[in-house]
């Protein structure tokens, strides 16, 4: 089972049909939607400020979502892929959205829905990333617009994979 902690009289809480990897760490004030989950070695600290995340939620191995004390909480939305890898610190992440594999997101950076950040990208401090938009490099710049394929190929499908994949983990 996952190492749930609780911290300063906080504890996660998490909605119904979650699946927490045998090594995923959940701490403090960490609140979870219906249909997430949590894969291996991946870390969700609401130790200095909370964590708040919608349904159909994926973190995937060795993803760190972490805060900023006081300052900045995290949020993130609805049918969100975390990939394997990435740092999510202490921003908004909207509905409809994919991280990609290695990506990091500073401070009050805001990714708006139907949008993609690319593997190995760099979203720096009170970012922007408008709707429908695809952003990659670092520091992570706009490349293109996303298109009605990139949204329904990877956005969704991932989203969808991840509630499937945990299923094999429950059989």
């Amino acid at each position: 089972m996952a190492l749930i902690k609780t911290l300063k009289g906080k504890s996660p809480i998490f909605g119904s049909n979650c699946f927490l990897a045998e090594t995923a760490v959940i701490i403090g004030d960490v609140i979870m939607g219906d249909n997430c989950t949590v894969w291996f070695n991946a870390v969700l600290r609401g130790d200095v400020h909370f964590i708040r995340i919608g349904n159909q939620v994926n973190i995937q191995d060795g993803a760190v979502i972490h805060c900023t004390y006081k300052v900045a909480p995290v949020n993130i939305g609805n049918f969100v892929s975390i990939a394997h890898n990435a740092i999510v610190h202490g921003c908004t992440i909207h509905d409809h959205v994919l991280i990609g594999m290695g990506a990091i997101i500073m401070d009050g950076a805001v990714i708006e829905s139907n949008s993609i950040i690319a593997a190995g990208a760099l979203v720096s401090k009170n970012t922007v990333v408008k709707s429908g938009s695809v952003y990659a490099g670092v520091p992570a710049v706009k490349i293109k617009d996303i298109d009605i394929s990139l949204s329904e190929g990877e956005i969704h499908r991932i989203a969808g994979n991840y509630t499937k994949y945990a299923s094999w983990y429950r059989e």
